[in-house]
């Protein structure tokens, strides 16, 4: 082990979590503060109507990304457990072919998108006022649907061996460059709405490289061998059987946001922009919930397939509660300072207030999440990934489907459409607690 390895299988815990943890969550801070430097920059120099036709690109990129990083959360799995049952033939097998994978998806879903752009625009009925520059937006992300792809892959190798801040450090200096190409595409060269996509895409193409440099240089079992790369069957299928329910798990988030978008449409470019804004701020505390529930499935997953099934059930309930307590903090301070964050990206009075009615109705009932991300990351860490991801479909996807056509069109308010959120949270707690404690009375040991 390195100085950025955890020893996850000894000693104490709640210090290992936290050291693994943050640099997680801030990693997520580092990918949002992609998204917040376009929507800010658009905001104050381009104008609302861009920032809003950012903002309808939310829930479809988000739709691509959680389908990439569930993928990727499969080889985190998959590497970790062969860590912990010190399966290091198997290890390096999952290694070379989490990258193989990561290339193909990214490939796949660039093209994918490109021809999906049009036909999922006219679904969501986008203004005309915004639909050019939502397309424009859009239409130059995908290009670096590769890059995002090859660096979310990487990230999972080093954190599968506990390293989470050699991903952070990458993100890092690529977040710098989004924010210094940002002002000089729209400032200087005036590109507008196509110039922070192009910074965007640079910044994916910077964080990617940097990850690929560090494992042909690591030592030990993640090292990535260029010229002998393989596809393994076995780890193949096993990073596909865990990670694609867990992308489909996001995907469904993104679905329901998709719809919960087209409503939002429906209430005008202020309704739009106010999401936009609000959305860059309150995702911030969902990467602290995120980071704690992905310790939570790295942690099991070591331990898991080192046979400790009780040192598995000590992770899942410290990272919940380690979570609870970093996540109420943040989530005071941004409610506290709400009008203030808000009026950083546009300074329209109608645009804060529907902004501040989005952030009380979900960081205020944000701790729900931790039981639903902390349960979901445990499944996922002992190799069960279907069911959260089928619970997440069902309650989620079918809650807020239910709510739009029916709460929403009685009440058809920007707080009544809002309040679907943490409804649908609730219920899919409820249901996910119940198979929480089913699978864990009926645990099989780990793969041999």
């Amino acid at each position: 082990m390195n100085a950025r390895d955890i020893n996850m299988l000894r000693g104490s815990l709640w210090d290992k979590i936290i050291v693994f943890a943050l640099p997680l969550a801030l990693t997520g801070v580092m990918q949002q503060l992609l998204n917040a430097a376009d929507v800010l920059t658009l905001g104050k120099f381009v104008g609302k109507h861009a920032m809003a036709a950012v903002g309808n690109n939310i829930s479809m990129v988000g739709l691509i990304v959680s389908l990439l990083m569930g993928l990727s959360l499969g080889a985190n799995v998959v590497i970790a457990q062969n860590i912990g049952a010190k399966r290091l033939d198997r290890a390096h097998a999952a290694v070379s072919t989490s990258f193989v994978l990561s290339l193909a998806a990214g490939i796949f879903f660039c093209v994918v998108g490109e021809i999906m752009v049009a036909p999922i625009f006219f679904l969501l009925e986008v203004p005309d006022i915004v639909e050019g520059m939502a397309e424009t937006y859009m239409r130059i992300f995908l290009l670096g649907l590769p890059a995002m792809s090859l660096y979310n892959f990487q990230a999972a190798i080093f954190r599968s061996k506990g390293d989470t801040r050699t991903p952070l450090m990458a993100l890092a200096i690529a977040s710098g460059v989004n924010i210094v190409l940002n002002g000089l595409f729209v400032l200087q060269f005036g590109w507008g709405i196509a110039g922070v996509a192009s910074a965007t895409v640079i910044a994916n193409v910077v964080s990617a490289v940097i990850l690929f440099r560090e494992l042909i240089q690591a030592e030990g079992i993640i090292r990535l061998h260029m010229n002998a790369l393989i596809v393994d069957r076995d780890e193949f299928r096993e990073i596909i059987r865990i990670g694609l329910p867990a992308g489909i798990q996001g995907m469904v988030f993104s679905l329901s946001n998709l719809l919960i978008q087209a409503a939002i449409n429906a209430l005008g470019p202020d309704a739009m922009a106010a999401s936009a804004a609000a959305f860059t701020i309150e995702i911030n505390v969902f990467c602290v919930v995120n980071g704690f529930g992905q310790a939570a499935t790295t942690f099991v997953g070591q331990n898991y397939g080192a046979g400790n099934l009780r040192r598995c059930k000590r992770v899942t309930w410290l990272s919940m509660g380690l979570s609870a307590a970093f996540m109420q903090t943040l989530c005071l301070v941004i409610l506290f300072f709400a009008e203030e964050v808000l009026s950083l990206f546009n300074s329209d009075p109608e645009v804060i207030r529907l902004g501040v009615v989005r952030l009380w109705y979900i960081v205020a009932p944000e701790l729900v999440n931790v039981l639903m991300e902390g349960l979901s990351g445990a499944l996922r860490g002992y190799g069960i990934s279907l069911t959260p991801a089928v619970i997440t479909l069902v309650c989620v996807c079918g809650v807020r489907v239910a709510w739009v056509f029916t709460v929403f069109a009685k009440i058809p308010t920007y707080a009544a459409l809002m309040a679907v959120y943490p409804v649908s949270w609730v219920i899919t707690t409820i249901v996910l607690v119940g198979a929480y404690i089913y699978h864990i009375k009926r645990l099989k040991p780990a793969r041999r």
